[in-house]
């Protein structure tokens, strides 16, 4: 085995990330003539698995015990090394989400891997490929080379790094995996799924985006932007400008200090396009700006883009949304 892909999985549903993943995943297997597989770890992972089947992958491992029914860091810890001991992955594809940020540091130290994190893109740079990611907030591009000469490695792709709907369907093998876990001298008890605050979303796997900037003028007008999106169906989000004036909560940022997202549709409402919020924003598959000023950089990265005052536009297009 060249490559495994760690799904990540809640409630039945296989995370957006990891779709983007697999992506990545199948363009390295294809250029560096590797061969792919996907581990699930879990309880009950059926819906899982059976999507992870219909993918262009060699086989999907599928680990489970009680121990994995929630989440856990000791216990994915203690699975995925178990399955990097007796399969000998080359590279283990994750992506860059919460869950992998709090376990993937602890399969690293316990194995002694390198671990490459957050990475945007990659090239084939001779003997070893080159990882790509991005530094002092998107400005520049760092290019790191894996430490071991042959495998292996860890690697974590960043959200919108690639296309979670450009991943190859095909049929892959399942294959169980038996794993022996017993329950730790010093247990870690998880939490419910991290968030940073009550109303927080994980806006990584929002489809549709309304995000709103400086241009909303104060916080009495974020009403109008409310029943924007609810009328779109689309999750709400803002510019650091926003959270910094204290009109949104830090959990709804899209940005470098923000979250990273890559939804179908990203609607930016008074949003001048400065570089740290488009580093979060930029893989959106369709962006549409609204601002009055025709000069501002978002409009560089735009698909549609209209000069006038969002508070003009937002409840115009909210009556079209609400009248079809």
């Amino acid at each position: 085995m060249d490559i495994l892909i760690v799904a990540e999985h809640r409630q039945g549903e296989l995370h957006r990330m990891t779709l983007e993943a697999v992506t990545a995943a199948q363009a390295f297997a294809v250029e560096l003539k590797l061969s792919s597989a996907a581990l699930v770890l879990g309880d009950d992972v059926d819906a899982v698995r059976a999507t992870l089947a219909a993918l262009d992958l060699g086989e999907v491992l599928v680990a489970q015990h009680e121990r994995l029914r929630d989440y856990s860091s000791e216990a994915y810890t203690d699975a995925l090394c178990q399955v990097i001991e007796r399969e000998q992955p080359a590279w283990v594809f994750l992506a860059h989400t919460y869950q992998a940020r709090d376990f993937l540091p602890r399969v690293s130290g316990r194995m002694g891997l390198p671990l490459l994190s957050d990475i945007i893109a990659y090239r084939s740079g001779g003997e070893r490929p080159v990882f790509i990611k991005q530094v002092y907030s998107g400005r520049l591009s760092a290019e790191l080379v894996s430490t071991v000469s042959v495998g292996q490695c860890l690697v974590s792709f960043q959200a919108a790094a690639y296309a979670a709907d450009s991943v190859r369907a095909g049929s892959a093998a399942v294959r169980d995996f038996a794993l022996e876990l017993t329950a730790p001298v010093v247990g870690i008890q998880a939490e419910a799924p991290f968030q940073e605050s009550a109303e927080a979303v994980d806006l990584a796997g929002a489809d549709l985006i309304v995000s709103v900037g400086r241009g909303l003028g104060s916080e009495e007008n974020l009403g109008v932007i409310k029943q924007l999106a609810s009328a779109l169906g689309a999750e709400l989000a803002c510019s650091r400008p926003v959270v910094d004036a204290g009109w949104m909560a830090a959990s709804r940022q899209v940005g470098s200090s923000g979250q990273t997202v890559s939804p179908k549709l990203y609607l930016a409402l008074g949003i001048s396009g400065a570089a740290q919020h488009l580093v979060g924003m930029k893989g959106a598959k369709h962006i549409i700006a609204i601002n009055k000023d025709a000069e501002a950089p978002i409009f560089d990265v735009a698909d549609y883009g209209i000069v006038a005052d969002l508070m003009d536009v937002a409840p115009r297009l909210t009556e079209a949304l609400k009248a079809q």
